[in-house]
C-alpha cells in the first residue's frame, strides 16, 4: 500500500493546531490534523472551571474571522459579554464547532507516536500504525508535555500526587484533605472547586500574600483608554505590545524574553474567585522542603521566620505551572529532536515559527520563549496561524520562507 503524502501535518488539535489548520486549508494546502479535537481542554481541565481570559481574547482563528467565540455564542443562544467568564465546557464545545466549520474532515482523531525526517519529507506514525508523509510539520502540542513538578514532590507516587493539568472530575476527592501547591489562578480555582466538590483543600504558597486581578470596568474614559489600552493580556501599553505585537518580542535578547514570559500576568486569582476562596485555609509564605508518603502525605514546610512545621494531606495537587523543554517533544524521533536548536532547552524559532529543522514549525506554549507571553493564551493563535501559513506555502512550493535560525552566542 502506498503511504499517503500531504503538504502539512499538524500535530495537535487544540486552539493553535486547529487555527493553523484553518489558515493552511484556506491557503490551498493539503492539510491533515492529528489528535482528538480540544482534548486537553476537555479531559485535562477541572469540570466547572471558568476561562480567565475575556471572551474577546478567546477566539480561535480562521482567515475570514467567521468562526469566533462570539459567532458561536450568537448561533447557540449563549451570553457573550465583557467581564462574563466563559465556562470551560462551553469553550470545548466552541472549539469542536470551530473544527467542524473551518477544518471539517481534515482531522484524524488519533494520536501521533513518532515523527521522523528523511531527506525532504517527514514521516508521521500514528498509534494505529498508519504512516503519513508530510512536506511540513507543525507541532501544536499544547501545554501537557511541559507540566512542572517541584523537586520536593517528584518522588511521590501518582496515587497521591497529580499536576493540575491531570484534573477533570474532582468528585473523586470528596471527603479528602487535599494540599494544593501554588499561588496562581490554577491553584486558587482548583482549591475552590475542590471545596465545592466536598473535599477539604489547603493551599500552600511561597508568597506571603495572594494577589487578585482587579474587577474589570467595561466603560472607561477616553483618557483611561489612552493611558492603558485594553488588549488580550489586560490593560496597559506594555501588555498591549506583548499581546498585539509579538513579532517585536522576538528581537529582544533571550534572557529578556524569558523574564517577560515569567513575569507578565504573574500568579494571581481572578476577581470572580475572591469571594469563593475566603473559606479555604492557607499556609502562605511557606517553603515546601520535603514530602513523605505514607498514609497519605506528610508535607514538611518552613515558614518565613525559618520555623519548621508539618501538614498532613490525603493527596497533593501541584498547580505549579509549565516549563518549555524540547526534550519533552516526545513525538519527535530522538535524532530529529536532537537536531532542534534550543536556548535553555526552549526551541529557537525563526520569525515564521520555523525551528532549526527545515519544515518543522512550533506553535503554542512552546513558542512563548521566542514570541512572548501571548503564546501562553488562546489570543495568540491568530498571530501564529497567520504567520505560519504563508511560510508553509513557501516551504511546500520550494521557496525560502524565512531567514535562517540562529542561536545567540551569549545564550548557548
Amino acid at each position: 500500500m502506498n503511504t499517503e503524502t500531504v503538504d502539512v501535518a499538524v500535530i495537535g488539535a487544540g486552539p493553535y493546531g486547529l487555527s493553523v489548520a484553518a489558515y493552511a486549508i484556506s491557503a490551498g494546502l493539503e492539510t491533515q490534523v492529528f489528535g482528538q479535537p480540544m482534548n486537553a481542554w476537555d479531559k485535562h481541565m477541572p469540570t466547572g472551571m471558568l476561562l480567565k481570559s475575556e471572551p474577546f481574547a478567546s477566539h480561535l482563528a480562521d482567515p475570514a474571522g467567521d468562526f469566533t467565540l462570539a459567532a458561536y455564542c450568537r448561533s447557540h443562544g449563549f451570553p457573550y459579554a465583557y467581564a462574563r467568564p466563559t465556562p470551560v465546557e462551553r469553550f470545548v464545545d466552541y472549539g469542536k464547532w470551530f473544527c467542524e466549520q473551518a477544518v471539517q474532515d481534515r482531522v484524524t482523531p488519533v494520536n501521533v507516536v513518532d515523527v521522523a525526517k528523511q531527506d525532504e519529507l517527514f514521516t508521521v506514525t500514528l498509534e494505529t500504525g498508519r504512516q503519513v508523509r508530510a512536506r511540513a510539520v507543525v507541532l501544536a502540542v499544547g501545554f501537557l508535555p511541559f507540566a512542572r513538578i517541584p523537586a520536593a514532590l517528584a518522588s511521590l507516587p501518582s496515587s497521591v500526587l497529580a499536576h493540575s493539568c491531570q484534573l477533570n472530575d474532582l468528585s473523586c476527592y470528596a471527603g479528602e484533605k487535599v494540599a494544593v501547591i501554588g499561588a496562581g489562578q490554577s491553584a486558587i480555582e482548583t482549591a475552590c472547586l475542590l471545596q465545592e466538590a466536598g473535599a477539604y483543600p489547603h493551599l500552600i504558597a511561597r508568597t506571603a500574600a495572594l494577589k487578585w486581578n482587579e474587577t474589570p470596568v467595561e466603560e472607561r474614559s477616553m483618557l483611561a483608554r489612552c493611558l492603558a489600552p485594553r488588549s488580550g493580556l489586560g490593560a496597559g501599553w506594555r501588555s498591549w505590545v506583548w499581546s498585539e505585537r509579538p513579532a517585536l518580542v522576538r528581537h529582544l535578547p533571550a534572557r529578556v524574553r524569558r523574564r517577560i514570559v515569567r513575569t507578565t500576568l504573574g500568579p494571581a486569582g481572578s476577581w470572580w474567585l475572591k469571594d469563593r476562596f475566603t473559606s479555604v485555609p492557607t499556609s502562605l509564605g511557606a517553603q515546601l522542603r520535603r514530602a513523605v508518603p505514607g498514609e497519605g502525605v506528610d508535607l514538611r514546610l518552613q515558614d518565613g521566620a525559618g520555623g519548621l512545621f508539618h501538614l498532613h494531606a490525603d493527596r497533593v495537587i501541584a498547580a505549579t505551572g509549565y516549563v518549555v523543554d524540547v526534550r519533552r517533544f516526545s513525538v519527535l524521533e530522538p535524532g530529529l529532536r536532537d537536531s532542534v536548536a534550543h536556548v535553555g532547552h526552549a526551541p529557537v524559532l525563526s520569525k515564521t515559527f520555523e525551528s532549526s529543522v527545515p519544515g518543522l514549525f512550533v506553535v503554542g506554549l512552546a513558542a512563548a520563549p521566542t514570541f512572548g507571553p501571548v503564546m501562553r493564551f488562546v489570543h495568540g493563535s491568530r498571530f501564529a496561524a497567520s504567520t505560519v501559513a504563508p511560510a508553509l506555502v513557501a516551504r511546500v512550493s520550494g521557496r525560502r520562507s524565512s531567514s535562517p535560525v540562529t542561536v545567540e552566542p551569549s545564550c548557548r
